[in-house]
């Protein structure tokens, strides 16, 4: 291995997984840069010593997808690359005394809460004064805000409460100061995320704050767009609806996973909802906000799941038409009550249904984008690419939902909003001219 007694630590945080943990590596690194340690995100030019690999555990493509990173670094460590690879997050929560064990070239592993711990590795101090405080990963126009950690629900099929413990909301105050140190930094767009949204302030408040958290971050200046990602649909308090009504930056979107549409399928799943339920949701949701968009998540190839189920979902579809719509092929993880059902959907049945699903949304995709066509859009740029520029409309979340090709003669600034005309349409995305 090489000498690095006279060279100072480096250290390179890799992200896997979910934007919960993308907001814990933001938190990690604003704790390094405090106690004076040089931090960086996904580093491609390998001038660092230590990584620390902050990994998923979601489901078996993303358990599949951390080990193998954790190899590979490991592997530039046997190489005299690197002098530390340390590992966190969900898979080392979950799986930690497995690992250990098939690993040990690991310098050390941490949990999901563990950050002290990890802290102590570099003979830092934990500052609890940095309290919301970090290193943005992101654009620096856009960030994630992280409003509670874990979840008290117990869907068949999720592992998350394993690895993230119980519902922990972060109080209102702690929340606004993190949401103006954001904006002093530059950001205009703030995607509140947490495992289940509307369980809100339930442990700490006696009751659902959502709506009082929204207008206490509305109120905050310079703060153009507030999203809302992963709410649960049972039991959904309708008040989030007012408050979204009440101010112009909460944005008209809801991120709200119903998992499927066939009774059978969300019983066994343990959503408690019904489709019937769902359906009275839906339509109550457009009645309170008719311009919303509705972006739902899906499973395919729950145990017990048949041909009829898929075909109650895509009709369930075809009928309410969500404006975005992504999908998983299930996953069969131990521990969960679902483990104790037999995975009995094969591997490629999975994927042709969940094919089949995507196929009926990229129709319903494609006709709500060309109803788009003609009309102007408020628009946040968000890169250039290609010579061209790329950006959202409060209609679209970063990553997951559509894009803008925004065409301009004059140049723009990332970061900004502009109004755009849209001139084409496509499956899952639109192109337009600056007016």
């Amino acid at each position: 291995m090489k000498a690095r007694t006279l060279q100072k630590d480096k250290v390179n945080i890799i992200t896997l997984g979910c934007s919960k943990n993308l907001v814990d590596s933001e938190v990690l690194s604003g704790q390094l840069a405090a106690n004076e340690i040089e931090v960086v995100h996904e580093n491609k030019k390998l001038d660092h010593n230590i990584v620390v690999v902050n990994t998923c555990g979601f489901i078996d493509k993303a358990k599949e997808e951390s080990i193998n990173t954790i190899l590979d670094q490991l592997e530039l460590k046997r190489r005299g690359k690197l002098d530390k690879v340390y590992v966190t997050g969900c898979l080392s929560e979950r799986y930690r005394g497995d690992l250990e064990k098939e690993i040990p070239e690991v310098d050390a592993w941490f949990g999901t809460l563990e950050l002290p711990l990890i802290l102590k590795q570099f003979d830092a101090d934990y500052k609890t004064e940095l309290l919301g405080e970090r290193l943005l990963s992101t654009p620096k126009h856009y960030a994630y805000l992280k409003i509670s950690e874990g979840c008290n629900r117990t869907c068949a099929f999720c592992a998350i409460p394993l690895m993230r413990g119980q519902h922990i909301s972060k109080p209102i105050e702690a929340l606004v100061k993190e949401a103006e140190t954001l904006v002093s930094k530059g950001v205009k767009e703030i995607m509140l995320i947490a495992q289940e949204l509307t369980y809100y302030g339930l442990d700490i408040y006696k009751k659902r704050e959502l709506p009082k958290l929204l207008d206490a971050l509305a109120a905050v200046k310079g703060l153009e767009w507030i999203r809302l990602h992963y709410a649960y649909p049972s039991k959904f308090p309708m008040e989030i609806l007012d408050a979204m009504n009440r101010h112009d930056n909460i944005c008209k979107y809801l991120d709200m996973p119903l998992q499927h549409a066939s009774n059978n399928m969300l019983k066994a799943m343990r959503r408690n909802i019904t489709r019937e339920e769902m359906t009275d949701l839906i339509h109550a949701i457009r009645e309170k906000v008719p311009s919303i968009c509705l972006r739902t998540t899906l499973i395919a190839g729950f145990p017990g799941e048949t041909e009829d189920d898929i075909e109650e979902l895509k009709e369930f579809l075809k009928l309410h038409r969500f404006d975005r719509v992504g999908i998983f092929q299930y996953s069969h993880e131990e521990n969960t009550s679902a483990y104790d059902m037999e995975d009995n959907v094969p591997a490629d049945v999975k994927a042709e249904r969940a094919q089949e699903v995507m196929e009926v949304q990229q129709e319903i995709s494609l006709e709500k984008n060309m109803e788009k066509v003609g009309n102007i859009f408020k628009v946040i740029i968000d890169k250039k690419e290609a010579g061209r520029y790329l950006g959202r409309t409060e209609f679209d979340s970063v990553e997951v939902d559509n894009e803008v090709v925004i065409h301009s003669d004059k140049k723009l600034t990332i970061g900004d909003f502009v109004n755009v005309k849209i001139t084409k349409a496509y499956d899952y995305d639109i192109e337009g001219v600056v007016v």
